[in-house]
Order: C-alpha cells, then structure tokens, then sequence
C-alpha cells in the first residue's frame, strides 16, 4: 500500500501487510535516519501493534510524526479504505 502521508516532512510511505505482519516498509522524503529507524523497527511487527505504539507521536510543535503517519496509513490499510 502506498499512502500519501501529511503534515510531515515526508511524502509517502510504502507497506505490505501479509498475515498481518507489516513487510517492505519505505518512506519517500523526511528525515532519512530517522524514516529508516521506524522502517526497520516496524518491519517484521504486527500491524496492530505499530498502530498502538506509534498512534499521537509527534514531532516538535506539529501535532503529528512520521511514526503517526504510518500508524495512520496501518490502520487504513487494516480498515480497507
């Protein structure tokens, strides 16, 4: 799923979720380590899980984050939408 991502520095990010196992995970733009580091923690989580840890991160006075965008874009993903 590719998921255009708001509010952030980054454009995107891409997922799969097989058997409820979030995979591939690649954000376009933002902070490159930092993208990468929620990337590889989140590769391998169930998708459940991403979306309670991640839910209402925020980056300095922006109400969201790139971990809440993925969160976000999980729990479309989970809703089919």
């Amino acid at each position: 799923m590719k998921y255009t991502v708001s509010g952030v520095c980054s454009r995107s990010v891409e997922f799969d979720i097989e058997d409820g196992i979030v995979k591939n995970v690649v954000f376009e733009g933002g902070c490159n380590g930092n993208t990468q580091g929620v990337a590889r923690l989140a590769e391998g989580m169930k998708a459940e899980e991403i979306v309670a840890r991640l839910s209402g991160v925020t980056c300095g006075r922006k109400p969201t984050s790139c971990p809440d965008q993925l969160a976000k874009a999980i729990e479309k993903a989970l809703k089919g939408i």
